[in-house]
């Protein structure tokens, strides 16, 4: 099997603000299915699997039928969960992996192909990362969507959980952008990445892409059409059923 391009999905039972949310309900399935059964739809990867540092989540994905590895719990991010799991998989060095976080269960299968599209397109890009333009006022303001600006080349510049950027002038309007939690890297910078030491503004964000900008490595960032509500607590797997059942819209906009 082909398997310069792979996905790999983190995740963990525990969690702060939901436990145990990879095996909420969402319809008669886990959630964690939800995200996999979409990736497994994206024509550009042909592996798939979930890792994971908790047996209840693996034996939750091998009964419907996908693939499973069993990480290290003392992982500090998802990031580098993927990191151990690729390495069994035997991978040339400028392969394509994608993160995509089991939070989102309503993604969209050609957002995969939106976010490595400039890692095919470049051999020399390295990591890139979906966007969104805002179009729900809330998520201006709201913490748990994260902001990002960019170059005119389309590198990010940063990513806040405040609102950026700042518009001093009253009379100016400003087009916001929110971060999805859908990467893509090169196998061999996914390396260099997990192994650098945990940036100061990364700790202050808790964000980890930070550590990449900290660190002077850039990431190309693809505007998407399509919003990828990412489940944090009850009242957003509340939402995320509700536009499953086709009674509220995700916002997705035209570009």
């Amino acid at each position: 099997m082909k398997r310069d391009i792979v996905c790999i999905i983190p995740s963990r039972y525990e969690s702060s603000r939901f436990p145990g949310k990879p095996l909420a309900d969402l319809c008669g399935k886990p959630m964690i299915q939800h995200v996999y059964e979409r990736v497994a739809r994206a024509a550009a990867v042909p592996y798939v699997a979930v890792a994971t540092d908790d047996q209840r989540i693996f034996d939750a994905v091998r009964k419907f039928g996908g693939n499973a590895v069993m990480t290290a719990a003392t992982h500090r991010s998802g990031t580098d969960r993927i990191a151990e799991a690729v390495r069994s998989l035997q991978l040339p060095a400028d392969a394509i992996v994608v993160n995509i976080q089991g939070d989102q269960p309503i993604f969209e299968p050609v957002q995969v192909d939106e976010v490595i599209a400039p890692l095919v397109a470049d051999p020399a890009a390295t990591m890139s990362t979906l966007i969104y333009k805002i179009v729900r006022p809330e998520e201006i303001t709201h913490p748990h969507a994260v902001k990002v600006v960019f170059d005119a080349d389309f590198n990010a510049l940063y990513f806040s959980r405040a609102t950026i950027p700042f518009v001093r002038d009253k009379k100016l309007v400003a087009d916001y952008y929110k971060h999805h939690g859908i990467y893509a890297y090169r196998l061999d910078f996914l390396d260099v990445f997990t192994r650098l030491p945990e940036g100061r503004l990364e700790k202050l964000e808790a964000l980890e892409q930070l550590r990449a900008l900290e660190y002077g490595y850039k990431i190309k960032v693809v505007i998407t059409p399509h919003d990828s509500v990412e489940v944090d607590n009850e009242q957003e797997l509340d939402r995320v059923r509700r536009i499953l059942q086709g009674i509220e819209s995700t916002g997705s906009i035209s570009q």
